[in-house]
């Protein structure tokens, strides 16, 4: 079976444990990674910024919702509809992305 994405549920936040996770619309935890290394006003920093972006997904999530009614039906089904969002979306900001130094 091949992996299927999961949407958020809501944005991602960090558990007790540090580590960035977000509830999928499946209700399932979902870990995106271990909190690198950092001080407390770094990780205050981190959760101000994922905080001040919640509205801004609230907004791109009624957007992608309203996309998939639109574009779904008989020739493309809701499934594949959102991998092609997604796949459409990952590959549109690739390009934009620093490169990680290494």
């Amino acid at each position: 079976m091949e992996d299927q994405p999961i949407t958020p549920h809501a944005g991602p936040i960090f558990d007790a444990d540090g580590l960035l996770t977000y509830i999928g619309d499946d209700g399932r935890r979902y870990v995106v990674g271990p909190l690198p290394e950092a001080d407390e006003t770094s990780v205050d920093r981190v959760m101000e910024l994922l905080r001040s972006g919640n509205t801004l997904f609230a907004e791109i999530e009624v957007l992608s919702r309203q996309w998939l009614e639109r574009v779904s039906g008989l020739e493309l089904d809701r499934r594949a509809a959102l991998v092609l969002l997604l796949t459409t979306l990952e590959t549109a900001l690739e390009g934009e992305a620093p490169e990680a130094d290494d």
